[in-house]
């Protein structure tokens, strides 16, 4: 499958940026028998984080990267809100190991209304990713540490749960059998 054609969003700096979370060293994909870093994995010809970084380009959302080692996911939301604290419409955390996410859906969760302060995609039941974030939970994002990540600022605010119809929102690189389910995946995508 070839890279995404990209979307054109003329309104893209009122949107929120998206924060791609590519910091984590990837020890439950070593531990399950992987070779590299899960990142760097393969899925059918690009990386894992090649992969994600199409499908965060071709939404024509704004997207920083962070990429420098944090002891936990709260650091490397914080140091990624830092970073891009020019951010009028809020930050959308997405971590790097979801490479299924399809630009579309990038694009709706942007645009959705947010009636709250956190918006959640969730599909078939389960909760997924980018997380929406108003602009308002800024300094909350800012100051965050440790492997908890967004959650204390999610379960402070009232969550706006919408239902998506991408797998790809759920469907993350952990271990090598989840590396082959994406790569299944990928190969049956239209």
């Amino acid at each position: 499958m070839s890279i995404p054609v990209p979307i054109v969003l003329p309104d893209a700096d009122h949107l929120p940026v998206v924060l791609v979370l590519a910091s984590g060293r990837g020890e439950r994909f070593l531990a399950s028998g992987g070779s590299t870093h899960k990142l760097q994995a393969d899925l059918c010809g690009a990386t894992v984080l090649q992969r994600t970084l199409d499908a965060v380009r071709a939404s024509g959302l704004r997207w920083h990267l962070e990429d420098v080692g944090h002891p936990g996911m709260g650091d490397s939301i914080a140091a990624a809100v830092r970073a891009t604290r020019n951010a009028a419409g809020g930050w959308m955390v997405l971590p790097a190991d979801l490479p299924l996410v399809q630009p579309n859906t990038l694009v709706t969760i942007a645009r959705a209304s947010l009636d709250g302060e956190v918006l959640v995609p969730w599909f078939e039941g389960q909760r997924g990713h980018p997380v929406r974030f108003a602009a308002s939970c800024g300094d909350a994002l800012a100051s965050l540490k440790g492997n908890q990540g967004a959650a204390p600022v999610v379960s402070a605010r009232e969550a706006i749960k919408m239902i998506v119809s991408d797998p790809g929102c759920v469907l993350d690189i952990d271990t090598v059998a989840d590396l082959e389910r994406a790569r299944v995946a990928w190969k049956n995508r239209r």
